[in-house]
């Protein structure tokens, strides 16, 4: 995965920031406060494996916007679809942004969301059958922005604590990243067996915490911090190809 002479062997994961739109919600023509975004939940489904070399293009349009009602949040839903240098679609990404005190617009009633919601997944079912903790690091979001997301919720402690947070927070799409890395490793790293993940975010992680995702046999996980034992994903599912 790091050695140009031993691969490249690229990440699944990486399809979630390959030609990243940037912080496009943070702009004032999009009407959102910029403080009140969160990344509510995420998916990712492969078509074909990731390019090793050459250009990709990505195009990202909103399918749904939910008005939970005012005082109450709204959601954003987006669709981005990922192509090679020949055009095919090799990725798709699927994402909720949760917009605090954001309803009351006029938008589609929750309850009556404009695409029908997935089959929900296969809860977690007794102990786990792998638990996989890997560390992040105290400077792990500088470290993310360097893939284009530049929301300061994530590198300003100023900007963090208008939004209420103590410091700035990981980014949903790198605490997905660590996730991915430890279901591939449940996967004894066989990149071409993984073939979609998707979570809800329910916490944030702080950088520098360790993230312990705990993963079942049905496709089932969850992700939270060892240090505060505090949820950090549910929801989880991800699927393979072939089989499982």
């Amino acid at each position: 995965f790091v050695d140009p002479l031993a691969g490249p062997v690229p990440m699944p994961s990486m399809a979630l920031v390959l030609a990243h739109p940037g912080f496009w919600l943070g702009h004032p023509d999009s009407g959102v406060d910029p403080l009140a975004v969160l990344h509510g939940g995420q998916s990712l489904i492969l078509f074909a494996p990731i390019p090793v070399d050459g250009k990709v293009a990505s195009s990202t349009r909103i399918t749904g916007l939910i008005d939970k009602g005012p005082g109450k949040a709204a959601l954003i839903i987006t669709q981005t679809e990922l192509v090679d240098a020949a055009g095919a679609c090799f990725a798709r990404l699927d994402r909720t942004t949760f917009i605090r005190n954001g309803g009351g617009f006029g938008g589609d009633d929750a309850a009556s969301p404009p695409v029908p919601p997935p089959l929900p997944p296969p809860a977690p079912d007794g102990e786990p059958d792998g638990v996989i903790d890997l560390p992040t690091l105290p400077q792990q979001a500088l470290y993310y922005r360097l893939n284009g997301d530049l929301n300061p919720l994530h590198s300003d402690p100023q900007v963090a604590a208008k939004a209420g947070f103590d410091q700035p927070i990981l980014h949903g799409l790198c605490i997905m990243g660590v996730i991915t890395h430890a279901l591939l490793r449940q996967l004894d790293y066989r990149t071409d067996r993984l073939q979609s993940v998707s979570l809800r975010f329910a916490a944030p992680v702080m950088p520098g915490e360790t993230i312990r995702t705990e993963i079942w046999a049905n496709g089932a996980f969850r992700a939270r911090v060892a240090e505060r034992g505090t949820v950090v994903a549910d929801q989880g599912y991800f699927t393979t190809f072939g089989y499982g």
